[in-house]
Order: C-alpha cells, then sequence, then structure tokens
C-alpha cells in the first residue's frame, strides 16, 4: 500500500484518473513556471523508520523497496492528474495525484437546468448512486452517469413528473485547467507535506515503544523497593532513599537489601544496557527520520507561505495566508522542540557512555 485517503462516508463506486501535461511542456509564455526548490537545499527525504526496530538484522531489501517506491511517488506528482472517485450516496470527490482534495460535489445537490421549446425547467436529482465518471483530458467538463430519481423542482406539485433511470450529466470543471499550475504547485507541496507528517507520526511512535520497553524493565525491577520500605516499618519513598544514597548518608537496611538482594549487579547492568540501547536507537531516529522531516515542513510550509500572499493567483483556490502563518508558527516551534530535544538526548548519551 503506497497511500490511503478517506474522502468519502460510504462505498465508491467508480474512478477515474485524468493526467495532463508535464508542467515543462506548458505554454512558454505562462509567466508562472514554477520549481520545487526542495532539493536544491535538502538531501532526499526520510522514510519511516522501521517497526522492527533499527538493529532487527534486516538484509536491506527493505531500504531498496522504500528508495524504489519514493521515487516512484516524487515521479508521480511531476504530471499533474487528479483522481475522480463517485460513490453509492453521489458524491464525487476529486484529489490532485490522488492524494490532495480540491473538491466534492454532491449530486443530490446540483441543480439542473432543461431548455425546451423556449422554456426553461429546473430539475434536481435524487436517491442519487453515480456509476461512471469521465473527466476529459484538458480538464475542462465532467460527464458523469447516475441513477436517482429527476424531480421537478419548479412545481413540486406534480408527482407525476418524476422520472427513475439512469441519468447522464455534463459539469463544468474549468476551474482545474484555469488554475492547473496553482493546483499543481500546493498540491505538489501539500502531498510532500502529508508524507513527512506521517514520517513525524511514526518516529514518534517508535521511540514512544523504545522508551517505553524500557521504563517497564526499570519499574519491573524497580517495583519490589516500595514493598521493603513498608515490610521495614519504614515511611519514605524509594526517591527518598535514594537521594540519601547520592549524599552519602545511611543506607536503609530496605534499601540496602534491595540493592544486594532483589536488583543485585547483574540486574543494574542490564537495566542500565537496556536504557543505553533505547537511548542510542532514539537518537538515531531523531537524527535520521523525525529531524530531517520537521526541518523539510518548516521549509516547505514557507513556500506555502509565499505563494499564499500572492492573492490573487491563490486566494480564490483556498490558499490563506492567515492560516499559514498561524501553522508556520507552530511547525517552527516543533523545529525548535526537536532540536532542543536532540541535544538533550545526545547531552544525556554521553554521559550514560562516560559512566
Amino acid at each position: 500500500m503506497l497511500r490511503s485517503i478517506k474522502s468519502h462516508d460510504v462505498a465508491i463506486v467508480c474512478l477515474n484518473w485524468a493526467e495532463d501535461e508535464p508542467l515543462s511542456r506548458t505554454d512558454k509564455k505562462d509567466l508562472l513556471s514554477y520549481e520545487d526548490r526542495t532539493t536544491r537545499f535538502f538531501p532526499p527525504a526520510p522514510v519511516m523508520p522501521r517497526i522492527g526496530g533499527l538493529n532487527s538484522g534486516d538484509t536491506g531489501l527493505a531500504d531498496e523497496n522504500e528508495e524504489a517506491i519514493q521515487a516512484f511517488s516524487s515521479a508521480s506528482c511531476q504530471w499533474f492528474n487528479i483522481l475522480s472517485t463517485g460513490d453509492k450516496d453521489g458524491c464525487i470527490c476529486f484529489s490532485i495525484f490522488g492524494i490532495f482534495p480540491v473538491g466534492k460535489i454532491n449530486i443530490n445537490k446540483v441543480p439542473i437546468h432543461v431548455q425546451s421549446s423556449g422554456k426553461r425547467t429546473s430539475y434536481r436529482l435524487q436517491d442519487v448512486s453515480i456509476s461512471k465518471v469521465s473527466l476529459s483530458r484538458n480538464l475542462h467538463q465532467l460527464v458523469l452517469l447516475c441513477s436517482g430519481k429527476l424531480i421537478n423542482t419548479d412545481n413540486l406539485s406534480l408527482s407525476y413528473d418524476i422520472s427513475v433511470g439512469v441519468h447522464c450529466l455534463h459539469l463544468d470543471t474549468s476551474i482545474f485547467s484555469n488554475r492547473k499550475n496553482e493546483l499543481h504547485q500546493v498540491s505538489q507541496q501539500a502531498s510532500s507535506i502529508q508524507d513527512l507528517v506521517e514520517v513525524v507520526r511514526a518516529s514518534i511512535s517508535m521511540m514512544s515503544k523504545q522508551w517505553s520497553n524500557a521504563m517497564n524493565l526499570f519499574h519491573e525491577k524497580f517495583s519490589a523497593l516500595p514493598s521493603l520500605l513498608t515490610a521495614h516499618g519504614m515511611e519514605s519513598s524509594s526517591e527518598d532513599e535514594f537521594m540519601s544514597l547520592l549524599f552519602g548518608t545511611h543506607t536503609s537496611p530496605a534499601l540496602h537489601q534491595f540493592l544486594v538482594s532483589s536488583l543485585g549487579e547483574a540486574g543494574l547492568k542490564r537495566i542500565a544496557k537496556t536504557i543505553e540501547s533505547a537511548g542510542r536507537e532514539l537518537r538515531i531516529v531523531v537524527s535520521e527520520h523525525l529531524q530531517p522531516a520537521v526541518e523539510i515542513i518548516s521549509f516547505r510550509l514557507a513556500e506555502l507561505r509565499g505563494l499564499a500572499r500572492w492573492r490573487s493567483r491563490f486566494q480564490n483556490i483556498g490558499l490563506d495566508e492567515k492560516l499559514m502563518d498561524g501553522v508556520t508558527e507552530r511547525v517552527g516551534m516543533l523545529v525548535v522542540q526537536v532540536e532542543r530535544f536532540s541535544r538533550v538526548a545526545a547531552t544525556v548519551l554521553y554521559l550514560v557512555i562516560l559512566k
């Protein structure tokens, strides 16, 4: 599975891909030429960390597959294409590259005007189920087949004027052609950001799992100390006992019994090794996956923010400058926090290795 989208609430009945010529072949007079500058400033985007662990003895085949999938996904975004999908409730969704949703039409709510004998009559469809959709190659028109009831909305009292059957509709979709370049630019950035967000989520999930495993072992080994303190009639906490030990004061019998008998040198070394290993893997995930992903996200959002300031071109397709300002600020905060976490993790791991 390469991607998963959830544009529909019910079963999809039909779909259609409409692929346009690459932007590199557009008219040279077009002033809106565009280049994705990300590759000029960053290495290839990171992929998701493997769930099996970074040191699980993989043969390298997974890495080759990931690179092939990444190359395939990047190549598919160089061509402007739209996926049209229709469902059994009469909704049609449009997604650029099959990833980025750019429109949704409910045929049950679309007014239908018919001109006959110089008279214009208005209809609407009810209980629609889409049978087939076809978007023209020039993106100007959408032709669809659907089943449902055709109702005369000019005179609802004419109950006999209801036609149940298959209907063919023609819709004007010229906005896709008129704003093709703008949609391509926004979708190219947004689809890449979506991929990187998944990398961030997978990285954080793996880091949480790795650290939880280490902490579970720690709590498993140290869970015996509170019971020993209670058995010796002591009211101090585990933290108090270890603070007393660190400051060189008297070691209580309960803590001495725990360190010598319950935990032991072997148990302490095992905990130290587990935590050190988890720390190393956290550092790898941060440096190779999480940090590069948030940095590229920040750059791509800054590119979108710049495009949003060209209001005459991009505001009518939904690229809002104020929204971009807010999300850019939040991503900047995330970049700072990831960098801070990376420095703290590196320092702690260095101290652990010295000890």
